[in-house]
């Protein structure tokens, strides 16, 4: 089960990098498994999404225990470059296509290492155009600390989820055998209403034949 930031990322995610310039900024994850892929998100709204926007990235790493960073991967106009060795074709682009205007620059890590641990900062340079030929440029980052594990570890929000998840099936199941229950005894009920009042037209049939029957007799004596 995916942590609960996720799962809110998977809801939405369907307003994110559209054309209309809708946009929701959620953090990345935190843990990447040695061996896997893994997708370092960074996501940064504008304010005015009316506003015409043109953005390049760029992304940097500072390995654990190091204190500079250096550059690993730059993206402008549809271009993606990666610029340190370390990363040669372990970075794919994951982030806004179809648009100059990035507001995801979220990147794909390819067969994620223990060296990969460490301190990643993304950074949007972006110019918003205004009427009458205004233009201003705007500088954003976003800090992601990564931790590379030998195994998947499940955090007390993916449990709880989980368990949640599992109580929620649980109890609509119950309720709907209810339901069905009260259904099946209620058109039972109806049923043997329905018999009830079949026997008692019948019978009143029955008893007012034999009271014009009788009738007869008595005329014809």
């Amino acid at each position: 089960m995916a942590p609960v930031h996720l799962l809110l990322l998977a809801l939405l995610w369907p307003l994110i990098d559209q054309g209309d310039g809708a946009c929701a900024e959620v953090d990345s994850d935190t843990e990447a498994v040695a061996g896997r892929g893994f997708k370092l998100g960074c996501i940064s709204c504008k304010r005015r999404s009316e506003v015409e926007g043109f953005a390049t990235v760029e992304w940097y790493f500072r390995p654990t225990g190091e204190s500079d960073f250096s550059p690993i991967y730059s993206y402008n106009e549809g271009v993606a470059t990666i610029e340190h060795d370390d990363f040669s074709e372990r970075i794919d682009w994951n982030g806004s296509k179809r648009s100059n205007d990035i507001q995801d620059a979220s990147i794909y890590l390819l067969n994620v290492t223990f060296n990969d641990s460490g301190t990643y900062r993304c950074f949007f340079h972006r110019t918003l155009s205004y009427d009458n030929n205004f233009s201003k440029k705007v500088v954003v980052d976003k800090v992601v600390h990564l931790t590379v594990v030998a195994k998947a570890t499940r955090g007390t929000a993916s449990i709880v989820s989980e368990v949640m998840m599992y109580v929620s099936i649980i109890g609509l199941q119950v309720w709907l055998l209810i339901e069905m229950i009260y259904c099946y005894r209620k058109i039972a009920a109806a049923g043997e209403e329905a018999l009830r009042e079949a026997a008692n037209a019948e019978y009143l049939a029955i008893a007012s034949e034999s009271k014009d029957n009788c009738a007869g007799v008595q005329v014809g004596e």
